[in-house]
């Protein structure tokens, strides 16, 4: 992706070549073209890059900024392209789950979340078991468990299998939903770490097949399944 911003401050060729040579440095910069008669720098990246992360290599008299709201609009163009394949996945396991309550006419939402619930285990473990030997890489770099007991990486996608089969037969709702609460309490716990520490670490939720960062979406899945799983945990008592 190629992005245009205002860069001022440059006073000669000098800067022009300066600013170049710094903002080249930037992980993920692939071309920077620079323009001191029309202050402004065209970059080109692997992946969006925060305007943030330009003005920290820059020396204090540039200035690096969006022109107009582009900053903003290609910030949330960016996320959306990066985390589309949870947001489909999302919608399509909602949309199944919606259309399930429809036919029978009315909605029981204790129904709808064991619908949910099984879905998302099965689509999410379908994508871990594509290829498990890179889940497994991916997932002992944050799981506080993985992290001690490397088994537990290979075993997950299994358990979200075995989770996602009692969901959608309706096995022993108590048990199922205490080991999804268990589990998924546990997941989020190195979840949490990496997000809070900023680590830059692939996110292993689908697997390997597609490069997700972990963030905060991580974290909204992880909550998500703990919430629905202890709420039908309580309305069973």
């Amino acid at each position: 992706m190629t992005h245009t911003y205002q860069l001022t401050g440059m006073t000669c060729t000098s800067c022009e070549a300066k600013v170049k040579s710094l903002l080249e440095s930037v992980e993920n910069v692939t071309n920077v073209e620079v323009s001191k008669e029309y202050d402004s720098v065209t970059i080109s990246m692997d992946r969006h890059i925060n305007l943030s992360n330009f003005q920290k290599v820059l020396d204090a008299k540039y200035t690096i900024s969006a022109k107009q709201n582009i900053e903003l609009e290609e910030q949330a163009k960016s996320w959306f392209q990066t985390y589309a394949p949870i947001l489909l996945i999302f919608l399509y396991v909602s949309t199944i789950t919606l259309l399930i309550q429809l036919k029978s006419g009315h909605i029981i939402l204790m129904e709808a979340m064991q619908h949910f619930m099984a879905g998302f285990f099965l689509v999410f473990s379908f994508f871990k078991l594509l290829n498990l030997k890179g889940f497994a890489e991916s997932y002992v770099m944050y799981d506080v468990v993985a992290k001690k007991f490397s088994f537990w990486a290979y075993s997950y996608a299994f358990v979200e299998v075995g989770l996602g089969i009692s969901y959608l037969l309706n096995y022993n709702p108590l048990v199922t939903n205490a080991c999804t609460f268990v589990v998924m309490s546990i997941s989020i716990i190195g979840v949490l770490q990496s997000v809070f520490d900023n680590k830059k670490i692939q996110c292993a939720c689908l697997g390997a097949v597609f490069n997700l960062p972990m963030s905060t979406v991580t974290i909204i899945e992880d909550a998500l399944m703990i919430v629905m799983s202890g709420y039908m945990i309580l309305n069973l008592f």
